[in-house]
């Protein structure tokens, strides 16, 4: 957790020491994420609970995101790195996940609209409901999603929604039986974007 408060802060530097050329941006929101799995494991080590393949999570996200000048890129589009970190609780098992990846934005239409898709990859934590056992795997995926701009310090994320794969806990990755397949994890999330002056 400290690593990743240190990058997000080194983050935050970096965008405000070149604001007047690049921009970067802080944003939280609330985010549910339906997990699913194909294979129902039904030992006390199921993330999702026995008997079920499937569960919504429910918890809040915030990151930040960090677009490079605009000398080093074509005008009709914005390239950048975002970094978020996610805590969910669901059936009282819990999902943290850190994700980093580039982001690529653009307005199709005119402006206050913007849209944006993510290729992303990282760290993604379960602990399932009966025991104190947290399992870390990679996680990875894509986001996308689309941004009002309210003015020019003030983004509304109208919706995101992504798509991520990744090993929870189990019996599988508990090492107690034979591998269980890789959770599919579907995101829906909206909230406020803080854009660094």
């Amino acid at each position: 957790m400290k690593l990743r408060s240190l990058v997000l802060a080194l983050l935050v530097a970096a965008g405000a020491s070149v604001a007047a050329r690049a921009q970067g941006a802080l944003y939280v929101s609330p985010i549910a994420v339906r997990v699913s799995n194909s294979t129902n494991d039904t030992s006390t080590y199921s993330f999702l609970g026995s008997g079920t393949t499937s569960r919504m999570f429910y918890g809040v996200q915030f990151g930040g995101f960090y677009d490079l000048p605009h000398d080093y890129q074509p005008k009709s589009i914005e390239l950048g790195i975002d970094m978020r970190d996610a805590v969910l609780h669901g059936n009282n098992a819990l999902l943290n996940s850190f994700l980093v990846g580039p982001r690529i934005a653009f307005a199709p239409f005119t402006r206050p609209i913007h849209l944006y898709v993510e290729p992303i990859v990282g760290a993604g934590s379960t602990r399932a409901p009966e025991t104190s056992i947290k399992i870390t795997k990679v996680q990875y995926g894509v986001y996308a999603g689309a941004d009002w701009e309210f003015s020019k310090h003030v983004t509304w994320r109208v919706v995101e929604v992504g798509y991520s794969s990744l090993d929870t806990a189990g019996a599988g990755t508990i090492g107690l039986t034979a591998s269980i397949p890789s959770s599919t994890l579907i995101n829906f999330s909206s909230g406020l974007t803080f854009r660094l002056p």
